[in-house]
C-alpha cells in the first residue's frame, strides 16, 4: 500500500470512530482528556529506541502516530485546523529551515547547519511575542531534559563553554555553594544551589557529547539492578534488609558494584 494510502486510511478509520455512530469511548474524548495518552505513547517510543527492539518501535511509533490524527480530526471538527494543514506547516518548515539542501545556500558541517537553523527561528519568531532565542521549550517537560534543552538553544547564539573541563570547573564552583549553603541550614538556599550543579552538570554532558537524561537513567537501571541484588543476597540468609546494620548493607553493596 502506498505511504499516501495508508496514511488516509488511518485518517479514515478515526473519522468514522469519531461519528456517529462510531466508538462512543472515542466521541467522547477532548483534546485536554487525551493528553496523558499523547505523552505516554512518546516515552513508550523513546523506551522502544532505547531497546533497540524494531518491531516495538515500529509498533509504537504507529501508536504515537494515532495521537497526532486524533487530535487532529477532533480539530477538522471544530473548524479550527485539518490533518493537512499539520502536515502542509511541518513540510514548509523543513523546507524553510534547510536552505543548504533546498535553496542556495552553502554549509560547511553540521554545526553551521545549527547555527542557520537557529537565525532561521529567530527570523520566524520576530513578531511572536516571546522572541528569546531560548523560547520554545515547554515549561512541562521533565526538568533535567528541560534544563539540557535550554542550555543547546542558548549554545546556538555562543552562551556556552568550550571545553569540558570548562564546565567541570563551573560543577566544582557550584558545589562549593552547595555545601555553604548546607552548612547554613537555609532550605532555600539549599534548594537553589542543588538546582545550580543540576543545570551545570547538563551542560557539562553536553559539552561532553553526552546525553544527561539517558545518563541519569542508566544510573537509576544500575542502582534498581544492585539494590534488587542486595536485597536477594541478604534474603538468601534469610535476613530482611530492614534488620541488616548499614556497614554490612555498604560492604554487600560494594561487593555487587565491583561484581558487575
Amino acid at each position: 500500500m502506498a505511504v499516501g494510502d495508508a496514511f488516509a486510511r488511518l485518517v479514515e478509520i478515526m473519522e468514522r470512530l469519531r461519528a456517529p455512530g462510531g466508538c462512543p469511548w472515542d466521541r467522547e474524548q477532548t483534546h485536554q482528556s487525551i493528553k496523558p495518552y499523547l505523552i505516554e505513547e512518546a516515552y513508550e517510543v523513546a523506551e522502544a529506541i532505547e531497546k533497540n527492539d524494531s518491531d516495538e518501535l515500529r509498533t509504537e511509533l504507529g501508536d504515537l502516530l494515532l495521537q497526532i490524527v486524533f487530535h487532529s480530526t477532533m480539530a477538522r471538527e471544530a473548524g479550527v485546523f485539518t490533518i493537512e494543514d499539520v502536515i502542509g506547516a511541518i513540510t514548509d518548515k523543513m523546507v524553510r529551515r534547510h536552505p543548504h539542501v533546498f535553496g542556495d545556500v552553502q554549509v560547511k558541517d553540521a554545526a553551521e547547519v545549527l547555527t542557520n537553523w537557529s537565525r532561521i527561528k529567530a527570523a520566524e519568531r520576530v513578531n511572536s511575542e516571546d522572541r528569546s532565542a531560548i523560547a520554545g521549550v515547554p515549561r512541562g517537560m521533565p526538568a533535567l531534559l528541560r534544563a539540557a534543552r535550554l542550555g543547546e538553544k542558548a549554545s546556538h547564539v555562543g552562551f556556552d563553554w568550550q571545553r569540558p573541563e570548562e564546565v567541570l570547573e563551573k560543577v566544582r564552583e557550584e558545589l562549593g555553594e552547595l555545601d555553604q549553603a548546607l552548612a547554613s541550614g537555609d532550605r532555600a538556599a539549599t534548594e537553589a544551589e542543588l538546582g545550580d550543579v543540576l543545570l551545570a552538570l547538563t551542560s557539562l554532558a553536553r559539552r561532553a557529547d553526552l546525553n544527561a537524561e539517558d545518563a541519569l537513567a542508566r544510573a537509576a537501571d544500575r542502582f534498581s539492578h544492585r539494590f534488587r541484588q542486595m536485597e536477594a543476597f541478604f534474603h538468601a540468609q534469610g535476613r530482611d534488609l530492614r534488620d541488616v546494620p548499614l556497614s554490612e548493607q555498604e560492604a554487600a553493596w560494594q561487593r555487587i558494584k565491583n561484581s558487575c
